[in-house]
């Protein structure tokens, strides 16, 4: 079964696995990079690592109209069933749960998590998907953690980290978390979409190759990888 992810920009991912889809922080109004728009975008799922604007994004309106099932903390879920969304799936940091689509684990994450409106939005988290015996890790927004090598412990088939810098890791900590997590292909996301988080990702994965045993994949927005 094929396992494609789509980059959307940002941290803005649209996952299919075996032709169920799931969007990852559909970041889509007011991405400049985005290469699909809110109202057309088709989801089965909808993951959300946090509640910022450019994370949570338009899954409020993308879960309206397609009948998507969201997947994020209890207190985004509380949140977005206030907004009027209809299916939602709570879970925190640490719990698993067996999806259709393969076995979700949210894992810890480094940031913060306000909800567009300024309320609480609980802990950020990462993603841990194992799917088809595959493991993908989605970082989320968030700093360097020395437990990272115990998601890499897992077996990482691939891994997408924040490279931007200022709101997350920079290019040093994002190489230093390739080391820790030992992937065996790494993309690098969250850069260049605003001044404060410009980066050359070729650059750093020319020291991702250098460095380590990871092959790095640098993918323009609407571009794929496929497991």
């Amino acid at each position: 079964m094929t396992i494609k992810l789509t980059w959307y920009g940002h941290a803005a991912f649209a996952l299919n696995v075996g032709g169920t889809q799931a969007l990852v922080d559909p970041f889509l109004t007011g991405n400049p990079f985005a290469p699909v728009s809110a109202d057309a975008v088709e989801a089965d799922y909808i993951l959300v690592t946090h509640g910022h604007g450019d994370h949570i994004g338009d899954t409020v309106a993308i879960a309206k109209r397609t009948g998507a099932l969201v997947i994020s903390n209890f207190e985004i879920c509380n949140w977005l069933q206030a907004q009027g969304v209809a299916r939602t799936h709570a879970q925190h940091i640490g719990g698993g749960f067996q999806h259709p689509f393969g076995y979700l684990k949210l894992t810890i994450a480094h940031h913060g998590s306000s909800l567009p409106d300024g309320s609480y939005g609980g802990n950020p988290c990462g993603l841990l998907l194992t799917t088809e015996n595959k493991k993908i890790y989605l970082a989320g927004d968030t700093a360097l953690f020395y437990s990272m090598r115990l998601i890499g412990e897992e077996g990482i088939d691939l891994a997408a980290l924040p490279i931007g810098d200022n709101f997350t890791m920079g290019p040093d900590d994002a190489l230093r978390a390739v080391k820790l997590v030992e992937p065996q292909v790494v993309i690098p996301i969250h850069y260049n979409t605003f001044d404060v988080i410009v980066q050359d990702p070729h650059a750093w994965a020319k020291r991702v190759w250098a460095e380590t045993s990871a092959e790095p994949v640098v993918l323009k927005p609407g571009e794929s990888y496929e497991l």
